[in-house]
């Protein structure tokens, strides 16, 4: 009797370089991955929409600085830019993990739902705009109107806040080491509490940061533009 063996399986990192490749072939290839496989993206040279809609399980690895929309509508797996990332960064994540090693511009994790974006440096104007859910952490500062209509989700910021932070803030939380230009309309400063704290210690520690959540203030809702007032109507 002879006992059949199956094959052994190890993973491979399968390398792209984007001199000589258009993103789009890129882009379906990531697609078409499954569970477990592993991406290099060399010379990405700033082109817009790297590695967007990724929906497996998988790493990918861009070395070098990606442009517009990087890691749009990701669902699955971990992206990590080795350089800055352009405007809209992982917009409308749902899950897994986009880290950026440098900066970001504008918007970056806008209307996120869900997963983890990591900012090692600082980010522009309305990073976490409209969150949905998402978890954010910035290394550095993030520019004005930041967390504008944030429903859902946190925001940890390691350096300072531009101007009008969390304006028309819902239910998402916001956590700052540095200063605050200024709030936005319906944010306040609140308690850190014992449950702030090991939220925030989790937070930080997702990425792989060492700052200690008792030197963050936390920012939130006011709760007031949740009801109707008549000094906030216009007469006609």
């Amino acid at each position: 009797m002879v006992t059949l063996t199956a094959p052994e399986t190890t993973a491979t990192t399968t390398t792209t370089d984007l001199a000589g490749s258009p993103v789009r072939d890129l882009n379906q290839a990531l697609h078409d991955a499954v569970d477990g496989q592993s991406w290099t993206v060399e010379n990405p040279g700033g082109k817009h929409s790297l590695a967007v809609g990724i929906d497996a399980d998988i790493e990918v690895t861009i070395n070098g600085h990606a442009g517009y929309y990087a890691a749009g509508m990701h669902q699955k797996g971990d992206v990590t830019v080795n350089g800055n990332a352009g405007v809209g960064l992982a917009e409308n994540i749902m899950s897994g993990k986009v880290h950026v090693k440098g900066d970001a511009s504008q918007s970056a994790a806008a209307t996120g739902h869900g997963g983890l974006v990591v900012i090692d440096g600082n980010a522009g104007a309305r990073c976490g705009i409209s969150m949905k859910g998402v978890d954010i952490v910035v290394g550095g500062n993030i520019g004005h109107m930041s967390a504008f209509m944030a429903q859902a989700g946190r925001l940890v910021v390691c350096g300072d806040a531009g101007d009008a932070l969390g304006d028309s803030i819902y239910e998402a939380r916001i956590y700052v080491k540095g200063s605050v230009a200024s709030l936005g309309a319906d944010c306040i400063e609140k308690p850190m509490k014992a449950e702030h704290l090991v939220e925030l210690e989790g937070l930080l520690a997702a990425a792989g940061r060492a700052e200690n959540p008792a030197d963050f203030k936390r920012y939130g809702s006011a709760r007031n533009l949740y009801h109707f007032s008549v000094h906030n109507s216009t007469s006609y």
